[in-house]
């Protein structure tokens, strides 16, 4: 059999009789390759027809408990109540962490404002100081005027507290001192020594926009500061 096989591949392909061999030696391995996927696929079935099995197993045995078939799981009745309660299967529900109570900023101090990922006991006092001297904010982004504060830190805060606009410490402009006046972060000392020099040449100031008639000053700089100023 096999010299009639060598034979014909001699005769119509010209093999060697080595060729030969090496070709009939080749021709199980492609016939197991050609099977492999089919043996593979047999395979898979029968192991996702026992997952399978198992799985219909369980759930009659949960309906069998007392369990009903909802959506992607299942819910019980309640034997005493006879109300449905939803359970999902496979599923959990992390508990929801406690929150804390959410303060005024304003009656925030230095040791509650370290609550605040981000704010250190540096940065802490830092936005107290500069909330006490300014006298109260009217708008929660003049944090960003307080030395190395971000905006990312300062919408960190309103994540804890709560921004209550006032109340405002004004400043009497027609009776303060140049030193006094200094002492607010929106002013320099400078500034302060103009504006009590101007009043006192001129006489006293009616409202804020008198402030303009000193030409060193302008809109931008008055409008910062008016929520302060008292007449």
């Amino acid at each position: 059999m096999k010299a009639k096989f060598y034979f014909f591949l001699r005769s119509y392909f010209g093999f060697s009789q080595r060729e030969s061999r090496g070709l009939l030696l080749v021709f199980p391995a492609i016939f197991l390759l050609y099977l492999l996927p089919s043996v593979y696929n047999q395979v898979l079935y029968h192991q996702n027809k026992e997952r399978y099995e198992r799985y219909i197993e369980k759930a009659d045995s949960l309906v069998q408990a007392g369990w009903k078939p909802y959506e992607s799981g299942f819910f019980v009745t309640d034997k005493i109540s006879g109300q449905d309660t939803i359970r999902k299967t496979g599923q959990y529900q992390k508990a929801r962490s406690p929150q804390f109570n959410k303060l005024d900023f304003a009656e925030a101090d230095s040791v509650v404002l370290q609550i605040v990922p981000g704010i250190g006991q540096t940065m802490a006092g830092r936005v107290v100081k500069f909330r006490e001297n300014i006298g109260g904010l009217y708008n929660k982004e003049q944090l960003l005027d307080v030395y190395g504060m971000t905006p990312e830190v300062m919408e960190k805060i309103f994540e804890y507290f709560e921004f209550k606009s006032g109340p405002i410490r004004k400043l009497k402009v027609n009776q303060i001192d140049a030193v006094s006046l200094a002492k607010h972060p929106y002013l320099t000392y400078g500034a302060a020594k103009v504006i009590v020099a101007y009043r006192d040449q001129h006489g006293a100031y009616s409202q804020a926009e008198d402030l303009l008639k000193i030409k060193i000053f302008n809109e931008e700089w008055l409008e910062r500061l008016k929520p302060y100023l008292e007449f």
